[in-house]
């Protein structure tokens, strides 16, 4: 139930300058669209603890889990727990992660979630689940991706879901590991070797089966799941339906966070550089670029702890029509960025100091949902 709504003010941060050139496909320039939104914000839920991932059913019901293990139904003000979930190992930074209705719902039923498991031996492992609903209760699931080692640092396992208009599902998987330190020496490389699962974005089909056109990675000879590599922990992860591209967030270490432009095939260079530096303050790298690893189109220093994105498509957004969200948990605000000919342009702030922002989705309407720690709570923005 709507219990407040309050207008929405927007702090601006300072404007980073990029030039390119402009690529086919790209958002149309909205640079004259002058008209700004006004905006409101209504809770829908709260109580709850550490909100990760929402959906929406082709029925308007919203799905969202719950980092302690739990999965919830909100169907008009009636909210109903999930049944028949896995074990979840909710150690660290892991537990119940994303969850995402397949595009093709209505002709398949599939629900995909995303959690931290128990590895064999001790340790965590990441899981990517498919599924249907019976009366609040989970059937046939399926295991399609799960890590092939252990994450015994209990952190750093992403994670995001998205699907492409192949209806392709791309997942994003933290480093894993035994520990984040970056660097050339540093004794976690799951990042940069391509049969890690840890550390990469992977395409699969809904089935669970590789697409054809998939990377063939250095010393493979044949596609596997591993579409890109090189990232640290990544927790935010949208398809760009403008450019008809895989857009990621990831936290850096100290400073240093990115956004990314997913690539087939391409290196994202942790733990070999980085924009941020060591939590002991000792360098990563010389240089936070090298060659044949590509370079972020934006980045924050401090770090925002960047987690969750959405593209606002909604024209009744008016001027910010085009422009991407990025939740911030350390900086606690939500980062609305404009996006021009592939490149952030002009960074605002929005919600700031309200807690930490753990997601942010476009809902099938044109709102914006948004997941707030301290306490779990959703808010949907609203264009006037």
């Amino acid at each position: 139930m709507i219990n407040r709504t309050l207008i929405l003010s927007i702090a601006f941060a300072g404007i980073l300058s990029c030039s390119t050139s402009k690529k086919e496909g790209t958002v149309e320039d909205t640079s004259q669209m002058t008209t700004e939104p006004t905006v409101k914000t209504e809770q829908l839920i709260t109580g709850y603890e550490v909100i990760w991932g929402m959906d929406f059913l082709p029925n308007g019901d919203l799905l969202f889990t719950e980092k302690k293990g739990k999965l919830h139904r909100k169907s008009g003000d009636k909210i109903t727990e999930i049944t028949g979930l896995p074990t979840i190992n909710t150690s660290g930074q892991g537990g119940l992660l994303d969850v995402r209705v397949s595009p093709q719902f209505n002709s398949n039923g599939w629900i995909f979630i995303s959690y931290a498991g128990n590895y064999p031996g001790g340790g965590g492992s990441f899981n990517l689940m498919r599924f249907k609903l019976v009366n609040d209760q989970i059937t046939e699931s399926k295991i399609l991706l799960t890590s092939n080692s252990a994450n015994t640092m209990t952190g750093h396992y992403g994670s995001r879901i998205d699907f492409d208009e192949a209806g392709n599902l791309f997942v994003s998987v933290g480093e894993g590991g035994a520990t984040s330190y970056g660097g050339a020496n540093s004794p976690n490389k799951n990042a940069q070797d391509v049969n890690s699962t840890w550390g990469k974005v992977h395409r699969i089909t809904q089935d669970g089966g590789i697409p054809a056109r998939n990377p063939i990675l250095a010393g493979n000879t044949a596609p596997t799941t591993v579409y890109s590599y090189g990232h640290r922990n990544p927790q935010g992860l949208v398809y760009n339906p403008f450019t008809k591209e895989i857009w990621e967030a990831e936290h850096g270490p100290k400073g240093g966070d990115e956004v990314n432009i997913v690539k087939a095939g391409n290196n994202y260079g942790w733990p070999l550089v980085s924009y941020g530096v060591n939590y002991d303050d000792k360098p990563v790298s010389a240089s936070p670029t090298m060659t044949g690893v590509t370079d972020p189109i934006h980045k924050w220093i401090p770090s925002i702890g960047a987690c969750g994105m959405a593209f606002i498509t909604d024209k009744k957004f008016k001027s910010w029509t085009g422009n991407l969200l990025v939740g911030g948990l350390a900086l606690q605000y939500l980062a609305r960025l404009e996006i021009k000919d592939n490149k952030v342009v002009k960074e605002h702030k929005l919600l700031d100091k309200v807690g930490r922002i753990r997601h942010v989705r476009q809902a099938p309407d044109g709102s914006i949902y948004v997941s707030i720690e301290g306490p779990g709570r959703i808010v949907r923005l609203v264009p006037e």
